[in-house]
């Protein structure tokens, strides 16, 4: 067979290339032992291990309340400020965690990368499952607190719930395999995403509501901030913790039709993630 007949065979592909996203769930072995891999590593070395998922997101909840609640006033604005402010912390870390895994997924695997052929998708789809693994205990310290403070569940608080996780995912993982192929080549990426994170938790309505942003910004840039994915999601977090037990204070009226764009932006980002991915994934041994 000649070498232009195996080039254009179609079963025939460049060394480290896969079928996409999709394709990764075809290699369900792989995916849970580089799963595992990245659970059981986190922590490896850590006398206090896993308390640190808790000790992290109660030490940023205790300075944000201080500063912004005590120092600053926010509480007097916002009913039951701590549950409005711990929910959006919560919502925040699952995105700067599965962000930041996912951008440095190939170069934290660059053994693997190198020497081994892998479909190269796995190894940020896999961090992306880390990422749920470790948000899990935000997420039951988030429930026990809201429950001392008489929260109820219900099928809105369900679904608010899981479509914010889904959009938190789907909008984290469109960004780190962006970043992440380009990182490969220019480590520069990761400078841009230590940006995103910085300004993730004041772009979005978790130390202050949207009311402010509705009052003082023109109405360009409050519909540009509330079409921001994050804040959708944060949005849908205080819909399933905090408005059962504030139902007074004001919700958006337009709050469906950002959520409708913010999902349109985040399945976007989604597509160009994977579209990025797949065009570099070829060289990534040889940058690597």
């Amino acid at each position: 067979m000649s070498a232009n007949a195996i080039l254009n065979d179609p079963d025939f592909r460049r060394p480290g290339t896969g079928g996409g996203l999709l394709g990764v769930f075809r290699h369900r072995y792989l995916l849970s032992l580089l799963l595992k891999k990245g659970v059981a590593t986190r922590y490896h070395g850590s006398a206090l291990g896993w308390v640190w998922s808790y000790i992290r997101p109660a030490a940023q909840f205790l300075m944000y309340f201080l500063v912004v609640g005590v120092i600053m006033g926010g509480r007097q604005d916002i009913t039951l400020f701590p549950i409005y402010l711990f929910t959006g912390i919560v919502a925040v870390n699952l995105f700067s965690e599965v962000l930041r895994n996912t951008t440095s997924a190939i170069i934290d695997n660059k053994a693997l990368v190198k020497k081994i052929y892998l479909p190269r998708a796995l190894f940020p789809v896999a961090a992306v499952g880390v990422g749920l693994v470790h948000f899990l205990p935000q997420a039951i310290l988030l429930l026990v607190v809201s429950l001392v403070f008489g929260w109820t569940v219900g099928w809105i608080q369900i679904a608010a719930f899981l479509g914010g996780v889904a959009l938190i995912l789907t909008f984290s993982l469109g960004l780190g395999l962006f970043f992440g192929a380009i990182n490969v080549a220019y480590r520069d990426a990761k400078n841009f995403v230590d940006l995103i994170l910085m300004f993730a938790t004041w772009a979005s309505p978790v130390l202050y509501s949207w009311t402010m942003v509705k009052k003082h910004a023109p109405d360009w840039l409050y519909h540009l901030y509330m079409s921001n994915p994050m804040t959708a999601a944060v949005e849908l977090f205080h819909t399933a913790f905090w408005v059962p037990i504030a139902p007074a204070d004001p919700r958006p009226s337009d709050l469906v039709m950002h959520l409708l764009i913010a999902a349109a932006v985040a399945l976007g980002t989604l597509l160009i993630g994977q579209l990025t991915f797949k065009k570099l994934e070829g060289s990534f041994a040889q940058n690597l």
